[in-house]
């Protein structure tokens, strides 16, 4: 037992360790840039009192970088929306399981940069004026997790958030601790930020939602649920794959002749469920539809691996799967109920692409019945 403890205790000094370095690096290696860049909480947050004097409204897009038009397509809609635009880049530890992709996952910070100075939007009535990103928050491991991070989860210490009973299904059930991970990150990150609104995706569509339920629970006043804006996926204009920043592992034959397959096979269920199939029928056409892939790539004997993860048909209040034999119209009239014209439901999926695990979903039904922007 004391060898254990004295392990963990060593695992978690030499995190501390390296955040400190870390914290150091980015004090002296930042690129140059017009936008302010904040690597420190007590600075920017002096920033921030500045803009509550003025009584501004801060936007808030938080990301973990190497930004894609998905990442410009929340910032625009900040811009459009706020005084001030405020993104984080921060790859967040306490989100990566112990085999998963921490120290691989892409960062290009001066790729990153150019993309946030590039983006303007003229505020209505006043052409000679415009508006860009108007901050950077960039913070260090050691800033965010001062007691200490690792991604053993059994030799973590101090504290993180959880939103019980909406974290095991969906993408957390293939990642079990990812939620907690993400929970716990924005919401030191709404404590820093205080945004007045903030914007999440929806190709990560679990996570938006439980993290609306996670300020509601919280009683956060920055943002409030209402304030939190899930915005429609970004997509590559000719296949439709959703924008993410894992697509950079992909190989071009993977991105162009393997990765379409997963939209596809989205749209194949959504097809079947719109004719009246029950789920259970809507999500075999689904499958159907990637085997077919599978064994055209094999028969053209294509060195592209692609394999399965899952699809599936989720309550977007509670996140658990939907009965086999619920049609779309008995999901409109749940337990004989008054009817819910266009009652929504989550078609998600995911795919491995060689050695990369694309999600994507489809909301079948009014996705503004769950806040998604048009």
């Amino acid at each position: 037992m004391l060898a254990t403890l004295n392990s963990r205790h060593r695992t978690v000094a030499n995190t501390l360790a390296f955040g400190r370095e870390m914290s150091t690096n980015l004090m002296t290696a930042l690129p140059p840039s017009s936008i302010p860049i904040f690597t420190a909480v007590n600075s920017y947050r002096e920033w921030r009192r500045k803009a509550y004097d003025e009584k501004k409204s801060v936007g808030f897009v938080a990301t973990m970088g190497a930004l894609h038009d998905g990442h410009v397509s929340l910032v625009r809609r900040s811009l459009v929306e706020n005084d001030l635009t405020v993104v984080s880049i921060f790859v967040n530890p306490a989100q990566f399981a112990p085999h998963e992709d921490l120290t691989t996952y892409p960062r290009t910070l001066a790729h990153d940069l150019e993309v946030l100075e590039s983006l303007k939007h003229a505020v209505e009535d006043s052409p000679n004026v415009s508006r860009s990103p108007s901050a950077l928050f960039l913070p260090s491991v050691y800033d965010m997790y001062p007691s200490g991070i690792t991604q053993d989860k059994a030799a973590q210490q101090g504290t993180f958030v959880e939103v019980k009973g909406y974290s095991h299904q969906m993408e957390g059930s293939r990642r079990p601790d990812f939620f907690r991970g993400v929970a716990t990150v924005v919401t030191k990150l709404f404590n820093v930020i205080e945004p007045s609104r903030t914007y999440f995706g929806q190709k990560d569509i679990q996570q938006a939602l439980l993290l609306r339920r996670m300020t509601r629970d919280l009683l956060l006043s920055h943002p409030t649920p209402e304030s939190l804006f899930i915005v429609p996926t970004a997509r590559d204009s000719k296949s439709n794959i959703a924008l993410s920043s894992r697509n950079a592992y992909l190989t071009p034959a993977e991105y162009n002749h393997a990765a379409p397959t997963l939209y596809a096979a989205l749209q194949a269920a959504k097809s079947s469920w719109g004719s009246g199939s029950t789920k259970s029928q809507a999500v075999t056409a689904a499958h159907g539809l990637v085997e077919r892939k599978v064994q055209e790539l094999l028969s053209a004997q294509s060195e592209i691996a692609l394999k399965l993860d899952y699809i599936e048909m989720n309550d977007p209040d509670s996140f658990e799967i939907i009965s086999d034999n619920v049609t779309a119209a008995s999901w409109d009239m749940p337990g004989g109920a008054k009817p819910c014209r266009n009652r929504p439901v989550i078609l998600s999926g995911a795919m491995w692409v060689g050695k990369t695990r694309l999600i994507d979903n489809i909301i079948l039904g009014d996705a503004s019945q769950l806040g998604i922007l048009s």
